[in-house]
């Protein structure tokens, strides 16, 4: 009953976010039409991040389809890191938008040009809400997936921004000053880009295999050496399968010649590897006291 409850929640969640890349398509479209009509920088720089936000979500749509296909020959720990591939694509792109919104808009410092205040206000407002439509349906599934959260970051930052934009072209209506739409836009560039690096390390520490941050390899080997049998841990790796499964393997010596006592010491260290560090894959190689190991 439950698995058929969260199936039928995955295929709701997934037809909301079809929905969503949809309208923001569409929502592209108007501001770039809207932007080249009033003169607003910002409003096509909006427009661009709103179209960055339906290609995450498109990247993000067919990961999340992909990391859903069980372990086969090919990938034997399966296709979750699919996600992580998406997130780190999503991540660069945010990046290298903001990096061109700042250019453009330190441009407009030097160049000013005549801009449409109602226009800009009009277009953004229906932004807005879109873009609030889109980050409510990302930030349920953002729990404990790192793919759904950048996609999730993509659509409040461009929230903020639409913000960023009907204050703008309020500024311009009452005071005239053209100006602030290019500062607008170096404000929107600017948060973009810091959010995107700050998020960077962790897609990339997954996809390099890194030990997960919360876990110290240090604090698991003196975890373990305190098992009496176990004389000495090493060749030990830790990394992430995905996001809820990190992995282990460890070379670990001890002082028995019984499969019985090493099978017990076996289901010692793993009790605790669950336990205290909530690894539930491991792979323990058992090596004799006398025994020289080639690692």
């Amino acid at each position: 009953m439950h698995g058929g409850h969260q199936h039928h929640y995955e295929d709701d969640s997934e037809q909301k976010i079809i929905f969503a890349i949809s309208i923001n398509f569409f929502l592209t479209l108007a501001q770039i039409i809207g932007g080249i009509i009033s003169g607003s920088l910002a409003l096509i720089a909006d427009a661009l991040h709103n179209l960055s936000d339906a290609a995450s979500l498109v990247i993000a749509l067919f990961a999340r389809k992909v990391g859903k296909k069980s372990a086969d020959e090919f990938k034997t720990f399966g296709y979750k890191r699919a996600e992580i591939i998406a997130s780190l694509i999503n991540l660069t792109l945010l990046i290298i938008l903001s990096l061109y919104l700042i250019y453009q808009a330190i441009w407009r410092f030097i160049e000013p040009q005549m801009i449409s205040g109602w226009i800009i206000i009009t277009i953004a407002g229906v932004a807005f809400l879109i873009d609030l439509y889109t980050s409510i349906i990302t930030y349920k599934l953002s729990h404990n997936n790192m793919n759904m959260r950048a996609a999730f970051l993509h659509n409040l930052s461009d929230a903020l921004a639409s913000i960023g934009v009907i204050i703008g072209g309020a500024l311009i209506i009452l005071y005239n000053v053209i100006w602030v739409d290019a500062l607008i836009t170096i404000m929107i560039g600017g948060y973009i880009l810091w959010q995107g690096i700050k998020m960077l390390p962790d897609s990339i520490n997954f996809l390099m295999d890194g030990t997960p941050k919360e876990i110290s390899v240090i604090q698991v080997k003196d975890n373990l050496s305190q098992i009496k049998e176990v004389l000495d841990i090493h060749h030990m790796h830790i990394w992430n399968l995905d996001e809820k499964r990190i992995a282990l393997e460890a070379h670990v010596v001890v002082d028995s010649n019984n499969l019985m006592e090493t099978a017990e010491i076996k289901k010692k260290l793993k009790s605790n590897l669950e336990k205290y560090f909530g690894i539930v894959h491991s792979t323990l190689e058992f090596e004799h006291a006398d025994e020289n190991c080639d690692d």
